[in-house]
């Protein structure tokens, strides 16, 4: 595995320099942070179909982000891996709060500083108020290496979950490690409940 070391800021092909921390801030971070990671360049992705092409090549667990929130602010980023299925009616109970819906895309941007199809974990760098709960499923956790968008859908980095823990504990915030099977959808679960 490349560390952040190995990468120069001429390699890093940025994109949005509006954003509150840049995937070049972000790498600055992992790598002073002393956390390795390998960098992919690819083409931007905005669904979990659409990056199946680019994951091809890239060892380790394929994740996705949900940014949600109850009827009473309380805001969650849930951390699966792409195979892990959600029924948001079952992830509600099981993170005992009151009924999920997405969170719109200025409410993605005011807590999160990211854009739709560019959500990671280490969006929670820009969560300064600690207003939103992590959660990290407990499958993804147990691959040698997971895989994120670094702040900008066009490139992705591989690190070991044990780093990923140690990046969101640096930004203040605890992760919630949970196994999200009770979440799962029943066999005939209504498909616009269902991520």
């Amino acid at each position: 595995m490349n560390t952040g070391l190995a990468v120069g800021a001429d390699q890093i092909k940025t994109g949005d320099q509006s954003l509150p921390t840049t995937a070049t801030a972000l790498l600055a971070q992992l790598t002073a942070l002393g956390i390795s990671y390998r960098l992919y360049h690819h083409q931007p992705v905005f669904t979990v179909e659409e990056s199946l092409e680019i994951e091809r090549d890239m060892p380790g667990a394929h994740c996705r982000n949900l940014f949600v929130r109850d009827k009473k602010d309380r805001m969650f980023l849930v951390v699966a891996q792409n195979e892990t299925m959600i029924d948001l009616k079952k992830l509600s109970t099981l993170l005992d709060c009151g009924r999920l819906s997405f969170g719109s895309p200025d409410r993605l941007w005011t807590y999160l500083g990211v854009r739709p199809g560019s959500v990671c974990p280490f969006s929670i760098t820009n969560d300064k108020g600690n207003d939103v709960t992590i959660v990290l499923d407990q499958s993804m956790m147990a691959h040698d290496i997971v895989n994120y968008h670094p702040m900008e859908n066009h490139m992705t980095i591989g690190l070991a979950p044990a780093d990923l823990v140690r990046f969101i504990e640096q930004t203040g915030h605890a992760p919630w490690i949970l196994d999200l099977t009770p979440a799962a959808p029943d066999a005939k679960a209504d498909e616009s409940e269902t991520t």
